[in-house]
């Protein structure tokens, strides 16, 4: 496998991950509370809350890590 593939690979399942974690750890907060809102509905915002919050630590520890491996040109 090239760099760029490897790469891919590693972003993919970065995201993966992340969005699972996120879907896991939103589940325990129950938002009927807060807003009106109807099940079907809930449930989408659910998933889209997942998907955002995973995509954003996901590109954040992806970015961590390429700044760490850049870092040897500093030196």
């Amino acid at each position: 496998m090239n760099g760029f593939g490897l790469q891919a690979l590693i972003s993919i399942i970065s995201q993966l991950f992340f969005v699972i974690l996120a879907f896991w750890a939103i589940q325990g907060i129950h938002f009927e509370r807060f807003v009106p809102i109807k099940e079907q509905q809930g449930k989408v915002l659910l998933v889209l809350l997942a998907l955002g919050l995973g995509s954003l630590s996901s590109n954040f520890f992806l970015s961590f890590i390429d700044n760490l491996k850049n870092l040897q040109f500093l030196f």
